[in-house]
């Protein structure tokens, strides 16, 4: 799809249930803080928003608290001036250290370094909205019955609405429009605004290959095994290379065993996230469950198909940004059979192939 799902389903109740300033009522300049922490899926999931926001809101700067593990992928972003990294499961582990103390204090200096006109928690936890609390500005997030965790609609002064039926695309361009005063239109088009990462080499991968994300964080996600075998199988009949990105040892356990036997297939050594987006950008397409990095591939306009056995694609789905190649969501039976995926994929190839 090559929208987000709902646009039109929420334009109405946009106009409706808010009354929103125009544009020019906003600051000239304004200086706003995102605190978007985790996960990569739903970091990536707040970018369009950002786009659409820099767009709307003349003279627009916006700063990013994230996780640590995910730095990099904020950066990309033109509208973001200043990555702040959180390491609160970091820290949680090492109460006991003087470093860990020293770091958290570091952190709210920077933190505090500027006064913000907004302190927007796009995030809706416990944990994010006690960082809000730390930043210097008013605060706005989700309003009760939007948010993942009631108790963080106490830290804000502004509250605002996002139905959690929604695709996590529209709901976070939502709460991002009310927030900062400008209308999210129901045939806005989708742009996650990412410049492409560097490449990054890996030995042995040649430049036509496919980035197959086979590991995710539940069991219930996961594509299984033997459907793996024969999917990759008709890949490597396409010509194609094949890809084996892990994060922890089971999944590179799995990978081994998905590339034992399998002509050009190639398990990536251990990556930190701004190589792989190298590794990814680069690749003549994608295939993966729902996981994080498979959001991000289609950050980077990259064709593909998301297997989702277990998932709703309608709120949690991949989609291309306007004028991108193609992604195709596949949930159904029928759909997910390899054979099946495996005729989805050589058709968007095709299409795609330079």
């Amino acid at each position: 799809m090559n929208k987000a799902g709902g646009i039109a389903k929420v334009s109405g109740f946009i106009t409706a249930a808010i009354h929103l300033p125009p544009p020019s009522a906003i600051f000239a300049s304004m200086r706003i803080l995102i605190i978007k922490m985790t996960s990569l899926g739903d970091v990536v999931h707040l970018l369009p928003a950002l786009t659409e926001a820099a767009r709307q809101v003349p003279g627009l700067h916006a700063d990013w608290v994230v996780e640590e593990g995910f730095a990099a992928l904020p950066g990309w972003h033109p509208l973001v001036e200043r990555v702040i990294p959180s390491a609160l499961r970091r820290w949680r582990r090492g109460l006991g250290q003087s470093a860990t103390w020293t770091e958290m204090a570091a952190f709210r200096r920077e933190l505090q370094a500027h006064q913000y006109d907004l302190v927007l928690d796009a995030q809706g936890l416990i944990k994010s909205a006690l960082v809000a609390r730390l930043a210097d500005g008013p605060r706005a997030g989700l309003a009760l019955g939007s948010a993942r965790e009631s108790l963080a609609c106490l830290a804000y002064a502004r509250r605002y609405p996002a139905p959690r039926e929604l695709h996590a695309i529209t709901r976070n361009r939502l709460l991002t429009a009310q927030a900062l005063g400008y209308p999210m239109g129901a045939e806005a088009e989708l742009h996650y605004g990412l410049a492409t990462p560097p490449p990054f080499q890996v030995a042995g991968l040649a430049a036509d290959y496919v980035v197959c994300l086979h590991g995710t964080a539940r069991t219930e996600k996961e594509y299984p095994e033997s459907d793996w075998v024969k999917l990759l199988a008709r890949i490597a009949a396409l010509g194609l290379r094949v890809a084996l990105p892990w994060g922890n040892p089971r999944e590179k356990e799995r990978a081994e065993r998905l590339a034992a036997g399998l002509h050009g297939a190639i398990v990536l050594p251990k990556l930190g996230l701004a190589e792989l987006g190298g590794v990814i950008a680069a690749a003549r397409g994608v295939i993966g469950v729902d996981t994080g990095l498979m959001h991000l591939a289609a950050a980077l306009r990259l064709p593909g198909i998301g297997l989702y056995p277990a998932t709703p694609p309608g709120r949690f789905g991949v989609y291309a940004e306007a004028d991108a190649p193609a992604l195709i969501n596949l949930s159904r039976p029928d759909e997910l059979a390899p054979a099946a995926v495996a005729k989805a994929f050589a058709s968007l190839f095709a299409e795609h192939r330079q």
